[in-house]
């Protein structure tokens, strides 16, 4: 195994971090919820009265913030080494997967192994072991 010390950032990567575990404490403080992506979109599938305008602007700031990042710095470059319907397929997966383990990564990972959940850290053990079978898969088995 190699480090790519050129593309090695751990003040950034801890500053983000910081600022995802922040920012989802102060939403569980202010707004009593969990910060799990699938809740709050799937929550929007089936809108509750007066549960609606918080889900759309917290999306919102998901969607703008990359065009407010912009503003202090540039975007880093995307690339994509696969084609529609793989994308299509594995976006397809990670929301059955969603609905299988009771909430995201972002729910599990973050939210719930803070809160010492039982089922998150079980969760987020089983979404880490099966992202270590699939890069080994893909680069080792099927390469």
């Amino acid at each position: 195994m190699t480090i790519d010390w050129v593309n090695f950032t751990p003040w950034s990567s801890l500053a983000g971090g910081l600022l995802i575990g922040l920012a989802t404490a102060i939403f569980l403080l202010f707004n009593g919820r969990i910060a799990g992506i699938s809740g709050i979109v799937g929550g929007l599938l089936r809108p509750a009265n007066g549960d609606v305008a918080w889900r759309i602007a917290f999306i919102a700031g998901i969607v703008l913030a990359p065009f407010a990042f912009r503003l202090a710095a540039p975007l880093p470059a995307v690339q994509i080494d696969a084609d529609t319907m793989t994308l299509i397929a594995a976006g397809l997966l990670v929301g059955l997967g969603t609905r299988f383990g009771a909430g995201c990564t972002s729910g599990h990972g973050v939210c719930g192994i803070s809160r010492r959940s039982p089922r998150s850290i079980v969760a987020t053990a089983c979404f880490m072991l099966a992202g270590f079978a699939t890069v080994y898969a893909v680069r080792h088995l099927l390469a």
